[in-house]
């Protein structure tokens, strides 16, 4: 049985990989932005104020990272209660259409992944994507359908933990 702790220390250590690798980014977007070679000669020359939006964007995501990290550590998953169907913190597993079973966790917001624990690969979405949007309150046994590109997706929940 997967365990749900495990799964939000995953996301965890991914998104901090994350913000490690954008804060790189966001440093040498700014030395490039900054560096003497790359001040304007005319006004044709645009490599410094490319390089200043291009830091400018990646600390834009470096902040996104930062928020959904501190969601994510504040976040406590609570075992699935029936009478109230599925909520933040379930750990869902589906059968679609074609017989395929797939295990979704549904976490905070900032933690679209797939993880792979063990021998199992786990899919976590957000209450806001349109598949968790439409699992909020469902149990087991109940049918859920999503509209994805004007192609209707069914899915049965087989179990919720």
């Amino acid at each position: 049985m997967m365990d749900k702790c495990l799964v939000q220390q995953q996301v965890m250590e991914r998104l901090a990989a994350d913000l490690l690798q954008v804060e790189q980014a966001v440093r040498a977007a700014h030395e490039a932005a900054t560096h003497e070679e790359n001040i304007a000669e005319n006004k044709y020359d645009t490599l410094g104020l490319e390089a200043a939006y291009l830091a400018s964007g990646q600390a834009l995501r470096a902040e996104a990272i930062r928020q959904s990290l501190a969601h994510w550590r504040l976040f406590y998953p609570q075992p699935y209660n029936a009478s109230k169907g599925i909520q933040l913190g379930a750990l869902v597993c589906l059968l679609d259409s074609d017989g395929k079973q797939q295990q979704l966790f549904l976490g905070p917001d900032g933690g679209n992944m797939k993880l792979v624990i063990g021998a199992e690969s786990i899919q976590v979405i957000s209450s806001k994507a349109p598949l968790g949007h439409a699992l909020l309150g469902k149990g087991e046994g109940d049918e859920v359908s999503i509209e994805v590109a004007q192609n209707r997706q069914q899915f049965e929940v087989l179990w919720v933990r």
